[in-house]
């Protein structure tokens, strides 16, 4: 399946805001979904994208790696974006579970862009991929990143 990577490639360090995509085996805990514009059938926990949404990506915050509720001080991700690349957004547990301070937030398996640029560190297909996965995955589903 065709896929865009992290502009800095894969890395077995990954580190905040290096642009790398986590060498790893991620499992799938859920995600988002921008309800109006999305209706494939999925046994994934998705929530509905709404304007407040944002995701912390301040290392010092204690909702580092975390959804939260915007307006939001610290450094985060507004998750409700003006383009559709996250009318789907699966949250991978990259640094969820056992969370540490920089090591990485926001690890999403999204929408690409038509042309496949590079993520920030995501992995992201396109919406006829994704509409595949929908199908396929379910929480604790593993989605690898291998070189």
């Amino acid at each position: 399946m065709r896929c865009a990577l992290g502009r800095s490639g894969i890395s077995a360090n990954k580190r905040e805001g290096d642009g790398a995509t986590p060498l790893a085996a991620m499992q799938v805990l859920g995600g988002f979904r921008r309800g109006h514009r999305i209706s494939e059938p999925t046994r994934l926990p998705l929530r509905a994208l709404r304007t407040e949404l944002g995701w912390c990506d301040a290392p010092a915050n204690a909702n580092y790696n975390r959804p939260v509720r915007l307006p939001f001080a610290a450094s985060h991700e507004r998750m409700m974006r003006d383009d559709r690349l996250y009318d789907i957004v699966i949250v991978l547990d990259w640094n969820i579970s056992s969370r540490r301070r920089n090591l990485g937030s926001a690890i999403f398996l999204h929408v690409a862009k038509p042309d496949y640029p590079p993520t920030e560190g995501c992995v992201s297909v396109s919406p006829r991929d994704m509409a595949w996965l929908l199908g396929q995955l379910r929480r604790g589903s593993l989605v690898k990143v291998v070189v």
